[in-house]
């Protein structure tokens, strides 16, 4: 969610007039998401003045009415209380003495960073900056982005960073579910370039975090994204040796048991199906730079190739053509309501494919219909019912529950075949039949 840009990059602020130094606001936060709206809450029961801009119209409407528009533990009760209020209008952001933007920056379909929302949110801030301000970029952006948001500004305003005008990338570092502990504990990264704008930011993040660590424009980047992707790479080993250890017709979990017992020198992950946001796109960010193939690729390629996997393997044991096939969770992570790049929707492309009789969708944590996420409005079948009669069941995500339900399913079906990359069920198995949990 980006926030409005009604202005053209031409709008200059206004000289002919004296500009006030005074604010009425700490912070406005433009683009109030799933990064954006934790933050501007966490400012408030600091007790910062934080408001916020967002154009999507139901998100406004959802926080001023005092309701979370999606699942993120620790802020019902902030958000009820109404003290952090997002508008429509970017005017607002002129009377903030800092602006954080927290708006997408996605991949284009090929291998290219796509600066679009940041470009619009500066061109509709340029109407309102006024001097002394503070803007801090926080969303997951390519090496370099802060420089180029630097010399768009000083091309299109007559404010000079470090000078007029402060500027800092204060990267948020997050996961989603754990935002409201992980504000308050985790180091924040101020990227900056003059002593200004550094000490600026390091004083408005100083009300969360417990520690601010200095670095400049490029580092502060290479930060973030070499946190996500060393987390991609760590998963797409793991998805690795779940496929070599099938295909030697030996037990991932097992192998995984011995070799993390007491031994010092590595850990392997448990496989997955690895998505979301910012993993499965931030590798992008730094291979848009280079023409050769590398581990980063290739980790792409593994994890990407997990819905495949688990199709083509589950249909070497049985066939799925004509039979009931359940797909258990749509979202890209556990208790969650994002379905943002999950691969669950492309685990039911590949089901299509092999024209089972029915493809019964199921996760309690979305609405019926399914939001498209990639193949339209999905009737979200209730759990019970997605499981009765079903000869095939797929575990997209790692939901609580998902463990009951299947234990339950082996007492009435225990036939029905389970591919369990996350081994919620228990059993220590990636395919199996249900009856395995009664063992």
């Amino acid at each position: 969610m980006d926030a409005e840009a009604p202005f053209g990059v031409n709008s200059r602020p206004c000289t002919e007039e004296p500009m006030s130094l005074e604010f009425d606001h700490d912070v406005c936060i433009i683009g109030t998401g799933r990064v954006g709206l934790p933050l501007g809450l966490s400012f408030v029961e600091v007790g910062v003045d934080a408001v916020g801009v967002d154009v999507d119209a139901d998100l406004r409407a959802a926080v001023n009415g005092g309701q979370m528009p999606f699942h993120e533990p620790g802020y019902d009760a902030l958000v009820a209380e109404g003290r952090f209020v997002v508008h429509a209008d970017a005017a607002v952001a002129a009377r903030s003495r800092a602006i954080v933007v927290t708006v997408g920056t996605p991949l284009h379909t090929h291998i290219e960073t796509d600066l679009s929302q940041v470009r619009r949110v500066l061109e509709g801030l340029i109407p309102h900056l006024r001097p002394g301000q503070l803007l801090c970029l926080r969303s997951t952006v390519a090496p370099g982005t802060t420089a180029f948001v630097r010399r768009f500004l000083e091309r299109h305003t007559r404010f000079r960073i470090g000078e007029d005008l402060l500027l800092a990338f204060c990267p948020e570092r997050i996961a989603e579910g754990k935002a409201h502990a992980e504000l308050r504990t985790l180091p924040q990264i101020v990227g900056a370039e003059d002593e200004a704008s550094r000490a600026a930011a390091s004083t408005l993040f100083a009300r969360l975090a417990p520690e601010i660590l200095a670095a400049d424009y490029v580092t502060a980047e290479l930060v973030k994204l070499f946190n996500n992707i060393a987390r991609y790479v760590h998963f797409a080993l793991a998805n690795q040796f779940a496929l070599v250890a099938d295909t030697f017709g030996a037990n991932i979990y097992a192998i995984r048991h011995l070799a993390n017992h007491q031994y010092p020198r590595s850990h392997i992950a448990s496989p997955g199906l690895t998505a979301g946001t910012c993993l499965r796109k931030d590798f992008g960010m730094i291979n848009e730079w280079s023409p050769y193939p590398d581990m980063l690729l290739s980790a792409w390629k593994m994890n990407e190739y997990i819905p495949a996997f688990l199709v083509k393997h589950l249909g070497q044991r049985v066939a799925l053509h004509d039979r009931r096939v359940a797909v258990l969770g749509y979202t890209f992570k556990q208790d969650t309501d994002d379905t943002r790049d999950s691969l669950a929707p492309k685990l039911v492309r590949y089901l299509e494919r092999e024209l089972p009789l029915e493809i019964r969708v199921t996760d309690h944590h979305l609405a019926d219909p399914i939001a498209d996420a990639g193949n339209g409005p999905l009737k979200n079948w209730p759990l019970v019912e997605a499981l009765t009669d079903v000869d095939c069941v797929f575990v997209a995500t790692n939901h609580t529950g998902y463990r009951e339900a299947l234990q339950a399913l082996a007492f009435v079906s225990p036939e029905t075949w389970v591919a369990d990359l996350w081994n919620v069920s228990g059993a220590n198995q990636v395919f199996f039949q249900a009856g395995a949990l009664l063992r």
